[in-house]
């Protein structure tokens, strides 16, 4: 149920986000287009201030304002909910297939997103039954250019995108492998385009290789990756045709068939 709040607030931004919320929740639980007089009235706020929060969510396009100066939530929304479906979706489409990945190689399979300038660690599989495993903590984070599935996410970008993200972060090394010249990430990212897995050689993390393919959505936009982390006198290339064929498989539940 929908709860009225006064236009008064010690806190000016907990202020703005709470009424932004309320406005937010009515237009969400209403069956159509409201106006703004409704609005004003089912939310207790003044006008001006409820024409003022309505304009800067038509900007973000979280609302829509409809001819006839009536207001619906925005298809921004739509988009925001699908990512995190997308999310819950990849996590529970993946996990089997992490588990069949795990049972064949004995070695760590994580599933990663992209956030920002890294990729987070989302899901993992591993058993702790046969010697070290490289374990990454669920949460965590790692740059886009020194890991495996960050390099799959690069290698989605446009050239501007790609330079942006350079320029941006400066593509620090962290250890004596790491790649952080930018002709040998362009080198990197073409050879992903052409291999179809990328590969991590001790690049964040010294004496630890990955392996990662990449898993789309329905526009064939990478949102996730499916990874193998290993000792690096463990990890056998053969093993990132396996991770392609999961990734595959788990990109095809998503509706990419590319």
């Amino acid at each position: 149920m929908v709860k009225s709040m006064s236009d008064e607030s010690p806190n000016y931004s907990v202020q703005v986000l709470e009424r932004t919320v309320l406005l937010m929740d009515i237009l969400a639980q209403s069956s159509g287009p409201l106006s703004l007089k409704d609005l004003t009235a089912r939310s207790k706020l003044n006008i001006s201030t409820c024409h003022r929060i309505l304009n800067d969510l038509v900007i973000a396009q979280f609302v829509e304002h409809l001819p006839g100066g009536r207001y619906q939530l925005g298809l921004r929304l739509l988009e925001l909910g699908n990512l995190v479906k997308n999310r819950l979706n990849i996590q529970e489409l993946a996990y089997p297939q992490m588990q069949e990945l795990h049972r064949k190689t004995g070695e760590t399979i994580n599933l990663s997103i992209k956030q920002g300038n890294d990729i987070v660690y989302i899901e993992r599989c591993w058993s702790g039954q046969s010697g070290v495993h490289v374990v990454r903590p669920i949460g965590g984070r790692a740059p886009l250019h020194l890991t495996a599935v960050g390099k799959l996410f690069l290698a989605d970008l446009d050239a501007v995108e790609l330079l942006e993200y350079v320029n941006k972060t400066g593509i620090p090394a962290s250890t004596s492998k790491s790649v952080s010249e930018f002709e040998r990430l362009k080198n990197e990212l073409a050879a992903i385009h052409q291999q179809g897995f990328a590969i991590d050689n001790e690049e964040l993390e010294e004496g630890v290789r990955c392996l990662a393919a990449a898993i789309f959505n329905e526009q064939g936009r990478v949102v996730a990756g499916i990874s193998l982390s290993a000792p690096a006198q463990r990890i056998q290339y053969a093993w990132s045709q396996d991770l392609k064929r999961a990734a595959k498989d788990i990109s095809r539940e998503l509706g990419c068939y590319l």
